[in-house]
């Protein structure tokens, strides 16, 4: 930002929030989240938006930008961009409202059709191509990457000391499944695709009607990959009702794929995610303060376990149970 060397991060939001004619609104909390981002709810003659204070170097807001005007050329509900400072690391967004399936769904929202509009969501991009260069390729090395989580903050936060040969045997058992998980199409990847981060917007119609929040980690990869993040939420309970008709409305638009690479692939990809998520949310508390997230560690491991239950994640599957065995598969301390 031009003449902001030396400011506080006070001043340049300032500076950036006048220039963008929001100097004189009010501001509110709205939400901080699992990184260094935040968000502040501004309301101006009646007018809502939202910032996004997303502080240099931890934070990038241009991926963020890049995909969501992707999106917004899709014809997706993802915020619209009134304003931006790539360098100082702030937006103004256009809000979307509060309407999250989270809030929806405890306030008794049905839960199918949501689920639904999600999935159909996900065929109408998976039936796009995906830009040259929009984001990095989810490939071996940064699946491998995340799976060190796993074994880097969960295990030792649980008592359990693995030297570097589990380590190193940890991975080699990956390494001989993740081509399965490579074994589908790709597309892009918005990876954080769940209930906190889809809405449901009154006055649009079709597609249009499902918000997108937080896609700003986009990667281009395995297209099962969104579906397991939907259907098989981390933070919540989900029918298991819901979770076939998700899986056979997706498998229904793509009559060509392959239903056994597609359950492989799904299988090898949920087990990797829920690993990557026990890492991420025994970090959060060890940390970053944030002991909250622990509550849903013993619903990610059955579902970590209800995937080590196919056949093409053997290898897996015994790692875990040398290592880190059923018993063992607890809730850190916080």
């Amino acid at each position: 930002m031009e003449g902001a060397v030396g400011l506080s991060r006070d001043a340049l939001l300032a500076d950036f929030l006048g220039k963008a004619g929001w100097g004189a609104a009010d501001r509110k909390v709205l939400a901080a989240d699992a990184s260094f981002r935040r968000y502040d709810r501004l309301t101006l003659q009646g007018r809502p938006a939202v910032l996004m204070d997303a502080p240099p170097p931890k934070e990038d807001v241009r991926p963020f930008l890049r995909i969501a005007r992707h999106l917004l050329g899709l014809g997706y509900s993802a915020p619209a961009i009134l304003a931006a400072d790539e360098e100082a690391g702030f937006l103004l967004l256009e809000d979307l409202g509060d309407a999250t399936f989270t809030r929806l769904l405890t306030a008794g929202s049905a839960e199918l059709p949501l689920y639904q509009m999600a999935v159909d969501l996900l065929i109408d991009l998976h039936r796009q191509p995906t830009p040259d260069g929009i984001a990095a390729p989810y490939d071996r090395e940064t699946l491998l990457t995340e799976l060190s989580l796993l074994t880097d903050w969960y295990a030792p936060a649980v008592g359990i000391e693995l030297d570097h040969t589990a380590r190193a045997a940890y991975l080699a058992a990956w390494q001989d499944v993740l081509p399965l998980a490579l074994g589908v199409p790709e597309g892009l990847v918005l990876r954080d695709f769940h209930v906190d981060n889809l809405m449901r917007l009154e006055g649009r119609e079709g597609l249009a009607a499902c918000g997108l929040l937080d896609f700003q980690d986009a990667l281009v990869g395995p297209v099962t990959y969104d579906l397991v993040s939907l259907l098989e939420d981390a933070r919540r309970d989900l029918d298991p009702a819901t979770r076939a008709e998700g899986r056979r409305r997706y498998l229904a638009a793509f009559p060509t794929l392959d239903q056994a690479a597609f359950d492989a692939s799904w299988a090898c990809l949920a087990v990797q995610r829920h690993a990557k998520v026990i890492g991420i949310f025994t970090r959060l508390c060890k940390r970053d303060g944030k002991p909250t997230y622990l509550r849903h560690i013993p619903r990610i491991w059955g579902l970590l376990e209800a995937g080590l239950g196919h056949p093409g994640l053997a290898p897996v599957k015994s790692w875990f149970d040398r290592h880190i065995p059923a018993d063992k598969r607890a809730v850190p301390a916080p």
